[in-house]
């Protein structure tokens, strides 16, 4: 089994948003070589000059810090309804955003596009026919976008199973549907594995159990999002001492899982979110280099 150990940028979100900051974090400091770029950092809607700059920059800091820009994915403010929406102008303007994404996310080297599958207003999700038609139109989208990604030459996209059903994939049964739906499309669509999501209001243990979505899609989820997960809570907590002692995400049961799911080749992602108050603030660089290290008992690349 071939796993590499890379992080995603959401950690940088309005703390180190220029690439010299946040790649010399990764590459230097932190001494990982692989990266999940979300959108919060280089967005298509910056326009050509900026996004431009900017490519240009993020190429000569990976040669520079040795760093793989391995995938690209939406972020914290790109959590929107995107291709869920319920106006169609707005539908139609994120289809094409999301042909921008790949089109940067192919500039910089990524073999690969993530998303949150789509969100559903309250009300659509509340009438089964609107909530049916929904579902439709976002696996259309969906289908689209891989038309055009394989046109420019990415390897896959992935999507990432949520939480609640309004967000898609919240248990698992709704992450199977949704994946056979997906299965004639042009390029594979595959998952990307949040050790932290499901729906706490499922009757099935299971839905709310990492290691069984590890244990049942492992074999499809090339991205791994990996955060400490508290027993009595979520939260994007890091892998320190004192998490470590209460938390249920334990890097080797993880990895013992994704073996026995048939897990070939995995890139488990850091994924962090540190509350703009202290004493979060002041730990977030001390945290993250202690998540490193923790990972790095198990995961050598």
């Amino acid at each position: 089994m071939n796993l590499k150990l890379g992080i995603n940028t959401g950690f940088a979100l309005n703390r180190f948003p220029l690439p010299e900051e946040w790649m010399k974090i990764v590459g230097e400091d932190l001494g990982l070589r692989y990266v999940q770029l979300t959108a919060d950092m280089l967005n298509p809607a910056l326009g050509d000059v900026i996004v431009s700059d900017y490519i240009a920059r993020i190429n000569r800091l990976k040669i520079k810090y040795n760093v793989t820009i391995d995938s690209i994915m939406t972020g914290a403010f790109t959590r929107v309804n995107h291709f869920s929406h319920p106006d169609a102008g707005q539908r139609l303007y994120w289809i094409d955003w999301f042909k921008r994404l790949v089109d940067i996310g192919v500039a910089v080297g990524a073999t690969n596009l993530s998303s949150h599958f789509g969100i559903m207003s309250y009300y659509d999700l509340k009438d089964q026919l609107r909530r049916k038609q929904v579902l439709e139109q976002t696996i259309a989208a969906w289908k689209e976008i891989a038309i055009y990604a394989k046109l420019k030459g990415m390897q896959y996209l992935s999507w990432e199973p949520m939480s609640i059903a309004r967000e898609y994939g919240e248990t698992i049964q709704e992450t199977r549907k949704i994946q056979r739906m997906l299965n004639d499309s042009a390029l594979p669509i595959k998952l990307c594995l949040d050790v932290d999501h499901g729906d706490v209001s499922s009757p099935n243990p299971d839905d709310t159990n990492p290691y069984a979505w590890l244990r049942e899609f492992g074999k499809d989820a090339p991205l791994i999002h990996l955060k400490q997960s508290l027993k009595d809570k979520s939260g994007h907590w890091p892998f320190t001492p004192e998490t470590n002692r209460e938390g249920k995400i334990i890097a080797e049961k993880v990895i013992k899982t994704l073996e026995e799911s048939g897990c070939k080749d995995s890139l488990l992602l850091l994924e962090f979110s540190f509350r703009e108050r202290e004493p979060f603030e002041s730990r977030a660089l001390g945290d993250l280099k202690s998540s490193v290290e923790y990972w790095r008992d198990f995961v050598s690349n």
